[in-house]
Parts: C-alpha cells; structure tokens; sequence
C-alpha cells in the first residue's frame, strides 16, 4: 500500500484529497480538518480505522462461511470432501434405484392383470373385473390400455386367392331341424288369429332348449302370420348360395351401395335389401331404382325384396325378421352377411367370410359390443335411451334374472354377453338355424331389444353353441355409419309405469308381439331383484 497527497488548498481549509492505492484500487479520500498541521494525524488514524474495520469483516465473514457452509470451507475441504462425496453418490444412487425398482413393480402388476385376463383359473380372471383394485389402481395412473375405435382387420390381400370350403360343417349336437307353421288354438278353446311368431307356450319354451339329435321348434312365419315375399323375388333367392343381407323399414334408410367389391364377390354373392312396402314407396321417391326383364328392383347392386304384410307393429321388430331368420327367409343360402341397413359395407364380403369363418373354423360370427359385457348394463342403457318402455324392459330382465342368468363376469366362458348386433357373419348348420329360431322367439316374446336376448340363449344352451366374438374396433374398420333419414319414435318407447296400459291406453299394446310380457309368467318375480349396474357408457 502507498499513499499519495496532492498539495491541494482551499480557503475553507479542506485537508488535501488523499489516494490509496491497494490492490491496483485508488479511493480519494478528504477530511475537512480546521488544523492542517494534524492532517498526517488525522489521516494516519482513519487508514488504521478503515484496516480494522476490513479485517473485523473479514474475519466475520470468513465465520459466517464456516458455520453456514462447512463444505466449502477451505480448512475443511481437503478432509471432509471425499466423506461428502460418497454420501452424495450414495443417496443419489438409491434414489435411482428405488424408481427403478418402483417402475419394475408397476410393469409387473400390469402384465400379471394382462396374463391374468387370459387365464383359464377363475381366480385370477376375476381380477380382470371392472371393480377390481388392481384394475382401477392401474387405470388411475394411466396403465390401462383404451381400445382403439377402429383397428386393421388381418384380412387376406386377394379375394381371387381364397379357397371356399367344399362342404358344409357338419353338426353333432343337432341333425335335423325341423319348424313349427300352424299356430295352435287359445287355452280357452277358441280360435286366435294367426301371429307370425305364434303363441308358444311357456312349456314350449322351456322344451325348445332342450338339445336332441331331431328338433322341431317355432321359427316365425306361421302361415297367415304375414311377412309374404313375391314369386319373383322367391325364385331369384333360390339360386343365392352367398348372402349379403341388409333391411329397411318405415322407411328410415336408404340403400348404401358397398365399397370395393371384387369382380369374384360381385358374382358369387347376392346382395339382398328386405324392404316393406313404406320403405319401397320412400326409396323410389328418393333414388333410382331401375326394374330387370324379370320384374325386380333393383337400387345399384342391391336386388329389393319386398316383405308384405308386416308382422308387427312395432317397425323394429319387423327388422329382426331378416335380421335374424336368414335361414328362413333365403332357406338355399350356406353363408350370409347381415349388415344394418344404415351401414355401408368397406370390405369385400369373401375375405371377410375368410377372416371371421374359415381361418379359425368358425361357423357364427358377431362384434363385441363398445361398452356394455352384461345384459343387466344393456338394458339400463336402453332404458335411458328410452328404446322401449321402461317396465317392460324391467319385466323382462326380471324374467331372465329369475331363470338364472347371471350377470356378465371374466369368470364366463364368453367374451361378452352382449354384442353389437349391426353385423352377424354366420354359416348356415342346423346348431346355428336352431340358436336363430331360439334367439328370434325371445325378440317375439319379450322386448324387440335383441341385443337383451342374444346372450341369455347363449346361457340356456349350456355353452354347446359355439361363435366367435370380435374386437369392436373391427366392427367400426367394416362400415361407414351413415345417420337415419328421420328418428324412430313411438308411444310405448315414454312409457314409465305399467299403470298407464291399464284403462283407455291399450292402443300402447303391441297387438302382435311381446306377449310374454302380458301373459301370466309361471314363477315368483316379486322378489326378484335386478343385479347393480356400473354404467360404463354416457347413454341417456
């Protein structure tokens, strides 16, 4: 340090500016000092006043550092720095570690649910249930996989390349099946007018599920029950082997023509549209359809067949007619497709008879529904969607509750009770006839609801009737939905309370079908009570 003091005067006697040069830093320094002869004094003590107080900070500051931070104290460092180091290291790796082990628990669980959900013990598949902890654990954090809505279908790439079988699959449970065509006579000794779906007994019911070699059961179009085609329609049908069927009612639709058909497709099958009379009148006023030498109809690709006299009076169950008693309606047909009439086919229909019959020897085929596995969860669906009234939907689940049927669990040998019955891709064998004609006479006896049905006559035959159930996604990859012309809508659909039949209301009655909800059922439904439902879809 050195200092340096300019002779500098002023008249008020200020003493000369001092410079201090420490460290290559220069600091004027003035003192006004009345005395100039004690200016060196003076200046002497405040440079020693100013080094004190430096060295009092530094040395408080050199503490402070030593007891807020010992790490990086310089005395300390060369002896604790190794030691901190490793404790450091140390807890950083068992972090590491314990993410690592906590990610390896969580993929662990998650492939044992996976596993789990395609066990055959009990036990474990039951841990696929929607209740489950596990299950809900992992779908909190994210874990759970959602279905895609539409996914590729594995089809094979050429349809000239298939091979169709030969022959027909045999059937060991049923050989020969036969059908009921004469209505019988009432209880009461009188005679009823005949219904297309006759009036089967309850005992005749319980008997139709009763599997023999040699069956004959009810299968609708009881003679003068309705639902009459034209000769020339009769005639054309007899020659379709290959089947794709679609139908329209009241009018609700109009025909959509399929999307890439191959040349083979266009020859082999048949492309059926079932129509009443309503819907015929509503089609020509709104596409073309052009009449062949013959006399049919046609609208593109779809040959019109139409259906007189309406068996119902509900137009949605005239629906199931086609829908569900192919068999009976086309008796020459060995493979059909059913497709919904507000659906427009995207794939060529041999490579899907290849993809969901013949690759995994399959004789019956349908989509697994979106949201619903339990016809329990299906009917409140339908309830707040307001499809059909809602104590009839409720008597007639009560019916099934009653006779066993249990609601929907993993524990089932099925993929799901209830299927998205838009498409039904089916082989035409007696086992497969049989299931149709016992599935229809549900949808005659009870709610036109035919998904509600479908699974219950799955449970009756005791798991001998075998189908495959596809991936929903599919089902979406398969069509276009296009939206009805108009919305369905009738009186019985608002119905809340079975009181409001009662009196002047009768016209609400379906005169033709659902009369197993009218009619006394044989056991106890006071005290049947209905399964809980999780509502796992936003219907209503």
């Amino acid at each position: 340090m050195f200092l340096q003091i300019p002779a500098i005067f002023r008249r008020n006697q200020v003493t000369p500016a001092v410079q201090i040069s420490e460290f290559g830093r220069s600091v004027w320094v003035y003192h006004e000092n009345p005395n100039p002869v004690n200016m060196n004094n003076d200046y002497q003590r405040s440079v020693s006043l100013r080094a004190s107080r430096r060295a009092e900070r530094n040395n408080q500051s050199q503490q402070n550092e030593d007891v807020e931070g010992e790490f990086f104290s310089p005395g300390k460092w060369s002896q604790d720095y190794p030691m901190k180091i490793i404790w450091r290291r140390g807890f950083l790796r068992l972090v590491l570690v314990g993410g690592i082990l906590w990610m390896f628990l969580i993929l662990t669980v998650l492939m044992f649910h996976v596993w789990s959900c395609q066990s055959s013990l009990a036990f474990l598949s039951a841990m696929c249930n929607r209740g489950s902890r596990v299950l809900i654990m992992l779908d909190t954090m994210g874990l759970v996989p959602k279905p895609p809505h539409r996914c590729l279908i594995p089809v094979a790439n050429d349809p000239d390349k298939i091979l169709i079988p030969k022959r027909r699959t045999p059937s060991k449970v049923v050989e020969q099946l036969t059908y009921i065509t004469e209505d019988v006579v009432g209880n009461n000794g009188s005679s009823l007018p005949p219904l297309f779906g006759g009036h089967q007994s309850w005992l005749q019911r319980d008997e139709s599920f009763e599997l023999k070699l040699s069956m004959k059961v009810h299968c609708g179009f009881m003679r003068g029950g309705g639902a009459e085609m034209a000769p020339k329609d009769i005639r054309y049908a007899k020659n379709c082997r290959f089947v794709v069927a679609s139908g329209i009612f009241d009018g609700y639709d109009t025909p959509h023509q399929p999307s890439d058909v191959s040349p083979r497709s266009q020859k082999l099958f048949c492309f059926l549209m079932v129509v009443d009379e309503i819907s015929i009148d509503f089609i020509k006023k709104n596409v073309t359809v052009r009449e062949d030498k013959d006399g049919g109809q046609w609208v593109g690709i779809w040959r019109l067949i139409v259906l007189k006299n309406p068996p119902y009076d509900e137009p949605r169950r005239n629906g199931k007619v086609p829908k569900i008693l192919m068999h009976r309606l086309f008796p020459q047909a060995q493979y059909s497709i059913w497709i919904d009439g507000k659906m427009e086919l995207m794939v060529d229909p041999l490579l899907i008879l290849e993809r969901y019959l013949w690759r995994g020897k399959h004789t019956f085929a349908i989509a697994q529904h979106k949201h619903h596995r339990s016809i329990y969860e299906e009917a409140d669906a339908n309830k707040r969607r307001k499809r059909y009234a809602r104590p009839l939907i409720d008597l007639h689940m009560k019916i099934y509750r009653y006779e066993g049927m249990e609601a929907w669990s993993p524990m089932k040998n099925t993929v799901s009770d209830v299927p998205e019955g838009a498409i039904i891709i089916r082989e035409h064998t007696a086992l497969n006839d049989l299931f149709s004609c016992l599935w229809f006479n549900e949808v005659n006896l009870f709610t036109p609801r035919d998904q509600l049905s479908f699974g219950y006559v799955v449970y009756r035959l005791g798991g001998v009737f075998k189908f495959f159930m596809f991936p929903n996604c599919e089902y979406n990859s398969l069509f276009v939905l296009h939206p009805h012309t108009r919305e369905h809508s009738s009186k019985v659909e608002w119905v809340k309370s079975l009181d409001e039949f009662k009196g002047n209301n009768t016209d609400l009655k379906e005169s033709r079908g659902g009369l197993g909800l009218w009619t006394p059922y044989p056991g106890n439904l006071s005290s049947v009570v209905l399964p809980a439902v999780s509502r796992t879809s936003k219907a209503g």
